[in-house]
Order: C-alpha cells, then structure tokens, then sequence
C-alpha cells in the first residue's frame, strides 16, 4: 500500500494487522463548509475498506492556517477499534463503511 508523504502505516489490533493512510485532509467545501481529515483502513487481505472522518480542527473554523495532519498509529489504532465496534467486518463484501469520530476521537 502506498503511503503518500509517509503519512500511513500498519497497526496490531488482537493479532489482526490493518494498513491505514491519510485519505484526504481538512477542506473547505463550497457546499457543506469544512470537512475534517479522512484516514482509509483495511485489514491486511480482506476486502472491506471503512474511512473515518475527523472533525474539523477549531484552528480552521476560527480562520487559522491550516498546519500539518495529526494522524498516528494510535490514533489508527483507536480508529481501528472504534470502527470495529461501530459494526464494520473487514472480512465482509460490500461498499466502504464511513464513521465519523466524534470530538472526542471515539
């Protein structure tokens, strides 16, 4: 899997290995205003792919600049699990399942 400026990589999560990239970073939409960050997942040989989106950094709603993506293994790894419990099955076929993390990262 490539890694766009090394911002990817894989974590363990109960003895599963999972790839995650930064998908997209925080935009200005003409239509829906600011989207956050959007990170894709996929177990290692399985077929479903789930996305999670991030909220909105604040510094960008208040008019600052944008800065660089904060993104990390453990924040994937939270990620990860969150989707997990959100209901996404790696092993399953069908569209890519999307979660949005709330402010808190969960």
């Amino acid at each position: 899997m490539l890694h766009p400026r090394g911002l990817g990589g894989t974590v363990e999560i109960d003895g599963f290995k999972y790839d995650w990239e930064l998908q997209g970073e925080a935009q200005l939409s003409s239509g829906d205003g600011w989207k956050g960050m959007t990170v894709s997942l996929r177990q290692r040989d399985m077929p479903r792919e789930a996305v999670i989106e991030f909220p909105t950094p604040k510094r960008l709603l208040r008019g600052l600049p944008k800065g660089r993506p904060h993104i990390n293994d453990a924040i994937a790894a939270r990620g990860v699990r969150a989707a997990l419990l959100a209901g996404w099955d790696p092993a399953s076929r069908g569209k890519t399942m999307i979660f949005m993390v709330d402010a808190n990262g969960d």
